[in-house]
C-alpha cells in the first residue's frame, strides 16, 4: 500500500521519516514523505514552555493527519504528549536507540571536571534540574535549535558545553563529538528518549496494519512505563522530569524524579512491576506521597 509521512523538515526529523520509509518498503509498502513545518520549528526565540510545550512539534502534522493530507507521522517519542488528540493514536514504538544524554565540551572536560562558571547550554528543564543539583556552580544557558544549530553554538563559544541526546547525535552521524555519556544512575533521561513512535488515525486500519510489524515489543513495554509515569504526574514540558524503565527478569524496574526548575528539593524513587502501567501509576503514586506536586508547583 502506499503510506503518506508527516514529518518535520529537521535533519534529524527527516531521519527518522526516512528509516520508516526505507523499513515501509523492505515490508513492501511504497511511502512517501510531506515536510510540514510545525510551530516548534517556526518559533525559536522563546522557551518551548511559551509555545505550546513539546506538544508544539506535533500540532501541525497532526491537523494534517486528521484533514487527511497524510497517513502516518513519525515522531522522537520525548516530544509526544501523553494525550493524544482525538481521533488520533500511537500504532507502533520501533526499537529504542541509546537512551542516554551527552555532554560536548569544547574543553573535551567531563561534567564534573568542568571549572566553576562554565556556561552549559540547554533550554530542557529536565537537563537544567539535573546540573543544577549536581554543579550548582555551573551557569546555565538557553540554547534552543536542532542538533546542527546547538553544536555550531557551542563551537562559535555561545557557552562551554552543551547537553545532547545520545540517539539523536547517533543517527546525524555525530557521536564522536560527545566528550562524555550520562549514565541513567546518575542523570534521567526523557520519558520516551532514544524511540521512534509512529502515530496514524484510529480508523486507519491498513496503515496500522502495515507499521505494526515496526513495533518493538520491549521498548512499547519500557515507555509504557515511562509515560504512565508521567501521566500520573500529570506531568509535560513544564516540569523537570525524568523517567526510565529497565526489563529485569520480566519485571519492569522504572527509576524516575522530579524537582524544581533550579534543580532543589530533588525526589528520586524507583518502583518494579511486571505490568508497565501499574509501574508508572505505583511510582507516581509514590512521588506525588512524598511531595511531588509541591516540587512541580514551584
Amino acid at each position: 500500500m502506499k503510506v503518506r509521512i508527516g514529518s518535520r523538515g529537521s535533519t534529524l526529523a527527516l531521519w527518522q521519516a526516512e528509516h520508516v520509509q526505507q523499513r515501509l518498503a523492505a515490508l513492501g509498502h511504497e511511502a512517501a514523505i510531506r515536510v510540514i513545518t510545525t510551530t516548534g520549528d517556526r518559533i525559536q526565540d522563546r522557551r518551548l514552555e511559551q509555545v505550546g510545550g513539546k506538544g508544539a512539534f506535533l500540532k501541525e502534522i497532526e491537523e494534517a493527519m486528521l484533514a487527511g493530507e497524510v497517513d502516518l507521522a513519525v515522531h522522537s517519542l520525548k516530544d509526544v504528549p501523553t494525550a493524544l488528540p482525538a481521533g488520533l493514536r500511537l500504532c507502533a514504538v520501533l526499537e529504542r536507540a541509546d537512551p542516554r544524554d551527552a555532554v560536548l565540551a569544547s574543553s573535551g572536560l567531563a561534567l564534573k571536571r568542568l571549572p566553576a562558571g562554565a556556561r552549559l547550554g540547554t533550554t530542557s528543564l529536565r537537563r537544567r534540574a539535573q546540573v543544577a543539583a549536581l554543579r550548582p556552580d555551573l551557569v546555565l544557558q538557553d540554547l534552543r535549535g536542532n542538533v546542527d544549530t546547538r553544536i555550531r553554538k557551542l563551537r562559535e563559544g555561545a557557552c562551554d558545553a552543551i547537553l545532547l541526546a545520545v540517539a539523536g547525535l547517533e543517527r546525524l552521524g555525530r557521536r564522536g563529538e560527545i566528550t562524555e555519556i550520562l549514565e541513567p544512575d546518575l542523570f534521567l533521561p526523557a520519558p520516551g528518549q532514544g524511540a521512534i513512535a509512529l502515530e496514524c488515525r484510529e480508523s486507519d486500519g491498513p496503515v496500522a496494519a502495515a507499521v505494526a510489524p515496526l513495533d518493538h515489543a520491549r521498548t512499547a513495554r519500557a515507555v509504557a512505563a515511562e509515560r504512565a509515569l508521567l501521566a500520573g504526574l500529570q506531568g509535560g514540558c513544564n516540569v523537570p522530569l525524568g523517567a526510565y524503565a529497565v526489563e529485569e527478569d520480566g519485571m519492569l524496574r522504572l527509576t524516575a524524579f522530579v524537582a524544581r526548575a533550579d534543580g532543589s528539593g530533588l525526589l528520586r524513587g524507583q518502583a518494579r512491576d511486571a505490568d508497565p502501567l501499574r509501574a508508572g501509576a505505583a511510582l507516581a503514586e509514590q512521588l506525588l506521597a512524598r511531595g511531588a506536586r509541591e516540587l512541580m508547583r514551584g
